[in-house]
């Protein structure tokens, strides 16, 4: 298991949620995500997910606004933001949250079972602790 894979799952058990990724932007590239870690993610989203283009997805669009992008429920959202095969995840509520770091961007995805508001003030504290990820 990579330091990132175990940094990925304390922080996931810390925040009880039971799917979640480590999105790093590549070397050179801060328009394409890398896939560094994954929990509790089919292997064909993982596949589907292991280059992430600026402006797609949840996490490309974290990237692109430089803000968290979130939503209640991955399995009903209408919003355009979460791409169909994020269905595929056994899991509703989810967050994509993008960290300035050493020049590159991280992107820290969490995910939990039930369907629930993800307030400004739980997503404030979510990016603080996300900020501490080994990648």
């Amino acid at each position: 298991m990579s330091a990132t894979e175990a940094w990925l799952k304390a922080f996931l058990q810390r925040h009880d949620a039971v799917a979640g990724t480590v999105h790093v932007t590549l070397p050179g590239d801060l328009d394409t995500l890398a896939l560094r870690a994954a929990v509790g993610i089919p292997p064909k989203v993982q596949e589907v997910t292991a280059r992430v283009p600026r402006g797609k997805g949840m996490a490309g669009l974290a990237l692109e606004r430089s803000e968290p992008v979130s939503t209640c429920n991955l399995q009903t959202d209408e919003t355009g933001d979460v791409r169909p095969g994020a269905k595929a995840v056994a899991a509703q509520a989810a967050v994509a949250l993008p960290i300035p770091r050493d020049g590159a961007v991280v992107v820290v995805g969490l995910a939990w079972l039930d369907d629930r508001e993800l307030p400004e003030s739980l997503l404030e504290q979510l990016a603080k602790d996300a900020a501490s990820v080994e990648f």
